[in-house]
């Protein structure tokens, strides 16, 4: 659950969203734009006291987008062991891995 928190209160057992209202980008965006790399976390835009948009640095998203990309990974890996595909040894693993590597540096 999330909860929204103006005065960036915790709540317990909830995760609390950083808001701000839409001037604080137009009135001085490098001051927000040093607020999103220092909290490293999504920033609520809002607009007329509802929220609007999201922001967050370049690196979060990065990061937040290469979460996702291993999240969708493991969810196939898991289908396909539920469906009954062979797994591979660790040997057989690591030589794939290493010859994907030896490849890529040709």
């Amino acid at each position: 659950m999330i909860v929204y928190s103006h005065n960036n209160d915790m709540v317990k057992g909830l995760r609390k969203m950083n808001i701000k209202p839409s001037t604080t980008i137009r009135q001085d965006y490098n001051g927000f734009s040093k607020l999103c790399h220092e909290l490293d976390e999504p920033i609520v835009l809002t607009r007329n006291g509802e929220a609007d948009l999201v922001v967050m640095s370049y690196e979060a998203f990065r990061r937040m987008e290469a979460r996702i990309k291993l999240q969708s990974k493991l969810l196939v890996a898991e289908k396909q062991i539920a469906e009954g595909a062979q797994l591979l040894e660790h040997g057989e693993v690591m030589a794939r891995i290493r010859e994907k590597l030896n490849a890529a540096k040709a």
